[in-house]
């Protein structure tokens, strides 16, 4: 049986996540510094979670109007949020690649299943919005052009999409650095 894309980035992120904490050396400051990126990933993905109605509807508001991928945004500010908390500026290069492996790959995998499924509609947004990096206006559809996904946020969405699994790690992901920090965990720096 084949691995889903979905399965492969969770599991390598553990695995990297382990080998992560292990190097990792943080401070108060980095930590600091680390939570606030954190924390400004946390919004974007919860923001784009409470908005998005995953395979049913095109998601062209919220966040989806300034990225066509603020869940990965918000994961790469979480990353590079982690990577600062743990005081390793080098591991950012890592970071880097194995982000660019995986998501980028997704990125376009996941870009023909939307044009397959959402066609011309999706080809429009596309042309107008970037794939990654947040546009500085909101994408506004032509006048007549049919749009879904002009929801707004909704907390229900936002804990069926299970989003608060990314709060609930980051803040496991912190509160062991800020153990290691205080040397309460006896781990080598």
């Amino acid at each position: 049986m084949k691995p889903s894309h979905r399965g492969v980035r969770i599991g390598s992120a553990w695995i990297l996540a382990i080998a992560f904490f292990w190097l990792a050396l943080p401070s108060p400051f980095s930590l600091r510094l680390g939570a606030v990126f954190v924390a400004f990933g946390l919004v974007v993905r919860g923001w784009a979670a409470g908005v998005v109605k995953k395979d049913r509807e095109l998601a062209v508001s919220g966040p989806y109007a300034f990225t066509r991928n603020p869940l990965y945004l918000g994961s790469f500010l979480i990353g590079a949020g982690a990577v600062i908390a743990g005081g390793r500026p080098w591991l950012g290069l890592l970071f880097l690649a194995y982000f660019a492996w995986v998501y980028g790959s997704t990125m376009v995998r996941e870009t023909g299943e939307l044009e397959e499924r959402f066609g011309d509609g999706y080809r429009r947004y596309k042309e107008s919005v970037p794939a990654f990096l947040p546009r500085l206006t909101r994408f506004r559809p032509a006048a007549g052009q049919p749009t879904r996904g002009e929801t707004g946020f909704s907390p229900g969405r936002y804990l069926r999409n299970r989003e608060y699994e990314a709060l609930l790690g980051a803040a496991a992901g912190l509160g062991l650095l800020a153990l290691k920090s205080a040397g309460w965990l006896g781990l080598p720096p």
